[in-house]
Order: C-alpha cells, then structure tokens, then sequence
C-alpha cells in the first residue's frame, strides 16, 4: 500500500503545483451599467386626488409619511389584508403547478452544477480480480494450474490550468440562481394574479348584489304601475316600458353567474384544484388601500425585481462561456496514475516483488480545428451580447411597468371618486322622476331613463372599485413583492 500512496501523493503534488499557477481565461463579470431614472414617472408622493370626498380605509404600514416602507419591500400578506385572500394565496404557492414545476427545475440546476464542478476534481476508482486457470496434462505437456489475483488503485485530473472547468462551474452556478429568481418570479406573478382574480370575483359579487337589488326594487315599480294602469291611472306604455327595467336588470343576473362561476374556475386552477367554489372575506368595498404608496428609489427596483435579476444571473453564465471557450484554445493537461498489486498466488500479493504503478502525464495542444475553436468564442461572445441587451431590455420594461401602474392606480382612483358622484346624482335623479311620476307632472320616460342611468351607474362603480384595487396589485407586483 505504500506504493499505492507515494503514487497519488505524487499526484496531488504535481497537480498542487499547476494549481497554485493556474489562471482563468474569460473576462470576469462586471455589473454593465444601467440607464437608472432619478424618480419613477407617476410618483408624485402626497398627491391627492380632486374631490376626495370618502377618505379611504387607513393602512398606517403604506402611509407615504417618512420612515414608511416602500410597497415593493412589504410582504403580501402585509399588502393584501384580507384572511380569505391569505387563505387562497397560501394554498396556491403550495399547490400550483407552476410554482412546483419551478422547483424542480431549480434541483435540475443544482444537479448539474454538482456534475460541472466534479470536473474540476480528481476521479479516483479501485478494482481487484482474481484469475484461476487450469490445464490438464496433454501428452509430454505436464498439466498446470495457476491462480493470479490483482489488486489495483487508479486515479486521474484533468488540470484545470486555464481556469476552464472553474469557468463552467461559475455559469453553471449562475444559471441554478437565475433558475432561482425565476422560481419567485413565477411565485410573485401567482401571488398578483390569485389577488388580482379574487378582486374580479368579488367586483362580480357587488355587481351581481347590485343587479339583484335593482331587479327586486323594479319589480315592487311594476306591479305599482300595472295596478295603476288597471285603475286607468297609467297607461299600457307605462307598464311596457316599467317591464323594460326589469327585464334590463333581470338579463344582467345569468351573465354575472356565470362569469362568477368562470372566476371560481380560474382561482381553483391557480389553486392547484379541480374547479369548485371560493371562499369570500371581506367585500370590495371593505378591501382596505391607502390613496398613495411609497414606492422607493428606482435603483432598488434591480435588486428586487425577480425578472432582473434572473436577467443579470444568465449574463453572468454566458459570461463565464467566453472563458470556456477561450480556454479551449491552450494545452489540455491531464495526470493519470495506476498503483496496485499483482500476484501468480494470491498468498503473496502483498509479499515480495508485487507492487506494480504506472504515472502519465498528457498534454495535448489543439492545432487545427477548421476554425471551430474560434467560431465557438464567436458563439459565446454572441450569446453574451444578446443577454446582455435582454438584462438591458429587462430594466427598461420594470421602470416602464412601475410608472404605468403608478399612473393607472392614481388614474383608477380618481375616476372612482368621480364615479361615486355620478352615482349619487343618478340616484338621487331617479328617485325624485319617481316621485314626480307619482304625482303625476312627468311620463315614465323620465323614470325610464333615470333608472336606467343608475343601474349603468352603479355597476360602473362596481366596476372602477375593481379597478383600483388591480391596479394595486400591478404596482405591487412591477414593484418587485409577493415573492418572500
């Protein structure tokens, strides 16, 4: 065994020494600048809209004052209050297919990370055999018998001296953590998207709430105005045209089903379930959101932005390729090394002049290749240029989404409020053509259209609440949250 020992100390010594003068080929990773904007455009901190008349529910957490936290930096269920909508949000980042499917694919990385980086070290394998032939005497040849065993260690490296092995172990380190950010990219695209379809299926209830509502209360209208019309108060378009608003409320109550009954379907699919029946919390009109968010510096939007940052993870990877394929065009250098016993008897294997090694060192210089080393450095150069514009191209679309959503839940806001004076003028206009009706100093075409009016009003309120609170959720996901 002492063979054995000089043999792969010998080894390890000659591959120490290539080691400690060892370099690495390939440019090393610099962060490429990026064109950051001083503010996001929207952002205009302690705006408030014209005509707030209802303050909106208080969030002390997204006050806008100093010392607040920035929206993209606060936890989902920190943003997203509601216990149902917690409920649902945990079910679907345990259960959803896509988020299971990224995991997998994040240990697909990690096993290949551990496959490239076993390159950079030795391989060493043991055998042994034992070999026992028998002849009988054949004529003047005496028989014979002989039993041989061996016993043998070998080892072999393939000096990494260029750094190309290292090389491939950093990209494939880089392409496990882009595989991680992708995996919260795709958990913060499930969190915005379970919020943003329960806010649908609740502004679908409120709308659904409405019309009933609506339908009951011109029901009560009809039959008054055909007991009317049986008296020979009213005449027979009165009552035609009083079966109008119910039949126009009536027809907006299967469409809502069924459009609430698709919604469910969607959120179980988020879910990870067969379709069913969701649970409700709090109304829509009970979902608390400040009037503005702090939103942070734009230059934390590259730090928390999952996208991005699995934009910059790949670039490093194709990167650490130019080194790969630049190293490809220095001397390979490979050791191998063979120690080990062999015996005609096995009681003397380890006895006596056994001991049997072998040491090879190789080296091998590429020196015509038909211009594939050099097209292969053009390949990776290529590659990297092209990611390189994708992580560029990354930056631009996240400022490009936070100011939209910024703009879209200042906007949706704005236009709620107005919207809720729409509707308090509708109402307030339908009942007193009621009341004037009633006294007989108008048709019903001016209850017609006055309650037409509020109906179309009221589900366009519904309509804006949902809104604003997607809007919201945009924010919260172009900002960078939903994937702690």
């Amino acid at each position: 065994m002492r063979i054995v020992a000089k043999t792969f100390l010998t080894l390890v010594f000659c591959g120490a020494l290539l080691w400690m003068n060892a370099c690495s080929v390939g440019p090393n990773y610099k962060r490429p600048a990026a064109n950051v904007p001083t503010a996001y455009r929207g952002a205009l901190a302690g705006e408030a809209a014209a005509g707030e008349s209802t303050p909106a529910p208080p969030s002390p957490v997204r006050s806008g004052g100093a010392g607040s936290v920035p929206l993209g930096e606060e936890k989902w269920w920190e943003v997203f209050e509601d216990q149902e909508l917690q409920g649902l949000i945990r079910t679907a980042l345990k259960n959803n297919y896509d988020v299971r499917i990224a995991a997998t694919r994040v240990l697909e990385a990690q096993a290949q990370l551990g496959i490239t980086r076993a390159d950079q070290l030795p391989a060493l394998s043991a055998g042994g055999s034992v070999t026992s032939v028998r002849n009988p005497k054949v004529g003047p040849i005496p028989g014979y018998e002989i039993t041989q065993g061996q016993l043998n260690a070998s080892a072999s490296w393939n000096v990494d001296f260029w750094g190309r092995y290292r090389r491939a172990t950093e990209a494939a380190r880089a392409i496990l953590v882009a595989n991680e950010w992708a995996q919260k990219e795709v958990m913060a695209t499930l969190v915005a998207n379970v919020a943003s379809s329960y806010f649908q299926l609740r502004q679908l209830d409120l709308e659904l709430e409405i019309s009933k509502r609506t339908l009951g209360s011109r029901q009560d209208s009809l039959g008054l105005t055909k007991t009317l019309e049986e008296h020979g108060i009213n005449s027979l378009l009165d009552v035609r045209q009083s079966e109008q608003l119910v039949y126009t409320a009536a027809a907006e109550v299967p469409d809502l089903e069924r459009q609430i009954a698709q919604e469910e379907n969607a959120i179980s699919i988020l879910l990870g379930n067969n379709p069913g029946d969701i649970p409700r919390g709090l109304k829509l009109t009970e979902q608390p959101h400040a009037p503005e968010v702090p939103v942070g510096l734009p230059s934390s939007l590259l730090e928390r932005r999952p996208d991005i940052r699995e934009a910059e993870e790949n670039l490093i990877a194709a990167n650490a390729e130019i080194g790969v394929a630049r190293a490809a065009y220095f001397p390979q250098i490979s050791l191998t090394g063979t120690a080990g016993y062999e015996s005609a008897a096995l009681t003397n294997l380890f006895t006596g002049p056994a001991g049997i090694w072998t040491l090879v060192g190789n080296v091998t210089q590429p020196i015509f290749e038909g211009g594939r080393l050099k097209s292969n450095v053009r390949l990776a150069e290529a590659q990297h240029e092209q990611l390189l514009l994708t992580y560029q191209q990354a930056i631009q679309g996240a400022f490009r989404d936070v100011s939209n959503a910024l703009i879209a839940y200042r906007k949706f806001r704005e236009f709620r409020i107005q919207q809720q004076h729409l509707v308090e003028s509708a109402q307030d206009a339908a009942r007193l053509s009621e009341t004037r009706f009633k006294a007989g100093t108008t048709d019903y075409l001016e209850v017609l259209t006055n309650e037409t009016n509020s109906f179309s009003a009221e589900l366009a309120l519904a309509q804006a609440q949902g809104n604003e609170l997607n809007a919201l959720v945009e924010l919260y996901q172009a900002l960078g949250g939903g994937w702690e």
